[in-house]
């Protein structure tokens, strides 16, 4: 088929395409790029298509065929935003409950003894060893350990 045969199928044909495409479709733009595309595929295919029997047939499968492959892009493309919202909802989510229970810990540990808090938050928040924080505070390594264990009890009776 040469270019002006193709055209002139394009301008009778293009009508009736477009309507085929708005129905699947349900959309304006989608319609009229998928008419596009259709003549596009067509265009390239040029050199075969004097095989073709009926060629309005021949669009209108072709159509079809385009619209529904539209179809399932979209389907399988709105999936994954899907799928990431709700990955990123559950990760807020976790965010969440672990900054309330972030500050419950806290607030307990506002309730602790003074020895025993300044003990914890060197240990859990600054991350010392019990010898640094025995030469920090002059305190012997057993004497650590016990307030550590007494400051957890607590705070495990107060969470």
């Amino acid at each position: 088929m040469t270019g002006p045969q193709l055209t002139e199928t394009y301008k009778t044909l293009s009508d009736g395409l477009y309507r085929i495409a708005y129905y699947v479709l349900e959309s304006q733009a989608d319609a009229e790029d998928a008419v596009q595309d259709l003549f596009i595929k067509l265009w390239n295919t040029r050199d075969r298509l004097d095989t073709v029997g009926s060629m309005k047939a021949y669009c209108s499968t072709l159509m079809k065929n385009l619209c529904i492959d539209r179809l399932r892009r979209q389907s399988h493309a709105g999936s994954e935003p899907i799928a990431a919202d709700i990955a990123c909802a559950r990760q807020f989510e976790d965010d969440l409950l672990d900054r309330e229970k972030l500050e419950r810990v806290m607030a307990a540990m506002d309730s602790l003894p003074a020895r025993q808090r300044d003990v914890m938050r060197m240990y859990v928040f600054e991350e010392m060893s019990y010898d640094e924080i025995s030469e920090k505070t002059g305190m012997s390594n057993l004497s650590l350990r016990v307030l550590m264990s007494n400051a957890r009890k607590s705070l495990r009776k107060l969470i």
